[in-house]
């Protein structure tokens, strides 16, 4: 059963009005886009986040830099490497929050919400009450940690009090997993398409749809899909059946370019909102 503070976590984060469900539009799927902070550098990173937003996307996710990204592929993996040997210093968890803090800050009420995608070790090296409490000032909506136990959150969860905390669903999550995913996660769940670390693929599970189904059965949250996708064709396919697409690493991959992230992320916003009335 869900708890009281689990409760309030779902109605809605702190961090910006509406937390991250703001992002989720009624009546269509949302346009989630994931970026790699401080990569290529501060200020071009910076830049590729503004682009983003410009063209479309409905959410931002901003992954932090992290020297054992476990659950991330090769592109996001050398990202976040040469993030974090770039001029000026590691680019880190503080470094990201103060990232996000200038990009809301230039985009006002308006701007989509920001999840952070990090994992545990830095928001320990950092303090979770710090790393809550600096997330909030920022205007963060939420996290989304893949490398959490899902058992012993309840510390963050205690500690992030005001932010979303997104939990992940996988394909062989049973009933019950996905059960207390959907008690406890907040903002949106995200639902991993395929096992196996971040990055494109040629083609998406044939199975996307029922496991999608049995997720969105767990929870009354939006259910946004990522992992894989990489292409207007599939975000298209995805914004059909779910609630949001994610993509990462084909994004991540022209982030030295602003005017590159611009066009690939209109192409995908374009086919997420007319998913529903125009793919087969």
């Amino acid at each position: 059963m869900p708890t009281d503070a689990a409760e309030a976590r779902r109605a809605g984060g702190a961090g910006a009005p509406g937390g991250l469900r703001r992002g989720f539009p009624a009546g269509r799927a949302a346009l989630v886009t994931y970026l790699m902070a401080g990569y290529p550098d501060r200020e071009r990173s910076l830049a590729a986040l503004r682009a983003a937003a410009a063209a479309g996307a409905d959410v931002v996710e901003i992954g932090v830099p992290f020297s054992d990204p476990l659950a991330d592929g090769p592109v996001i993996q050398q990202a976040a490497e040469e993030a974090r040997r770039a001029a000026g210093g590691p680019f880190g968890l503080a470094e990201t929050i103060a990232l996000a803090a200038e990009f809301l800050g230039e985009e006002g009420c308006d701007g989509p919400p920001v999840a952070l995608m990090t994992y545990l070790n830095p928001m320990l090296r950092l303090g979770l009450a710090e790393t809550a409490r600096r997330a909030v000032a920022a205007g963060v909506s939420g996290f989304i940690v893949p490398d959490m136990p899902f058992d012993a959150a309840g510390m963050w969860l205690e500690a992030a009090e005001g932010l979303d905390t997104v939990l992940l669903a996988a394909p062989t999550s049973t009933p019950e997993r996905l059960a207390r995913i959907g008690a406890e996660s907040s903002g949106f769940v995200y639902c991993v398409s395929s096992l196996g670390v971040t990055g494109e693929r040629s083609e998406l599970s044939e199975e996307l749809a029922g496991y999608v189904r049995r997720v969105k059965a767990a929870t009354d949250l939006p259910v946004a899909v990522g992992f894989g996708v990489g292409t207007p064709d599939q975000a298209c396919a995805v914004a059909r059946v779910a609630d949001g697409v994610v993509v990462g690493s084909a994004i991540v991959r022209l982030q030295e370019d602003a005017a590159a992230v611009a066009a690939f992320v209109g192409s995908l916003a374009e086919a997420v909102r007319g998913a529903r009335q125009r793919c087969p």
